[in-house]
């Protein structure tokens, strides 16, 4: 299930940087395993839309144990390290763009800063409500936005090391393509409360409180429930 002409190898144009992406993001993805309201995944089929190499899947399951986890990305070779990873997990991972295999399969989808590099919004809202099942709840965290203090600057920095290209949206634009593809749209701040390391890269931070405020304040954790 691939479509060639969306595919990247990694996403970083320096391909040690998916790894070390996947390495600052788990503390965040621990925060928002925690946040999220559901405790019981036991039963639950999971969508995890940007996999990357499956670390925030393999986390989810020994936090949240569930009977089947499924992960894309575009990726292939980090989607390669997401397979070696499986061991004994029910997990699945794909190099694909299409959803289409995978219509009304989900009961819990989540994506942790993708959707600002989606091209499409409205058409991946519109997939992802498909692949929900009745009553199925997406989550989605991004802090790229345009209301974001620092946005201006990152948005140069994340084109500058993104195979993806970056777009440039406000929280309104999120909530309007979700609510135009069919979901029901809360959404809260991330409030990501844990220690951050006081060496935070000053090219994204000018300032250890830009460290502090972005995962607190600016990052956004959207709720996205399929009701029909």
């Amino acid at each position: 299930m691939t479509n060639a002409a969306s595919i990247y190898a990694t996403w970083h144009t320096e391909p040690q940087g998916d790894i070390s992406m996947a390495e600052s993001h788990s503390p965040y993805w621990r925060h928002f395993i925690e946040t999220v309201p559901e405790r019981d995944f036991s039963s639950k089929s999971v969508l995890d839309f940007g996999c990357n190499r499956g670390g925030f899947l393999r986390l989810l399951h020994a936090m949240r144990p569930f009977r089947r986890g499924v992960g894309i990305d575009i990726a292939s070779e980090s989607v390669a390290a997401a397979v070696a990873a499986v061991g004994n997990m029910p997990l699945q991972f794909h190099v694909t763009t299409d959803l289409s295999p995978f219509i009304d399969s989900f009961d819990v989808a989540f994506s942790y800063e993708v959707v600002y590099l989606l091209p499409e919004l409205r058409q991946h809202a519109e997939q992802m409500f498909q692949v929900m099942r009745n009553g199925g709840v997406y989550y989605a965290v991004t802090g790229c936005h345009n209301e974001m203090p620092l946005w201006p600057k990152w948005r140069e920095l994340i084109g500058g090391n993104s195979n993806a290209p970056v777009q440039d949206r406000s929280p309104q634009d999120y909530i309007e393509a979700f609510a135009a593809a069919g979901f029901d749209v809360s959404m809260r701040r991330f409030g990501y409360d844990g220690f951050v390391r006081a060496t935070k890269d000053r090219k994204y931070y000018p300032s250890i409180l830009d460290a502090l405020s972005y995962p607190a304040e600016y990052k956004l954790l959207f709720r996205l429930e399929k009701r029909v």
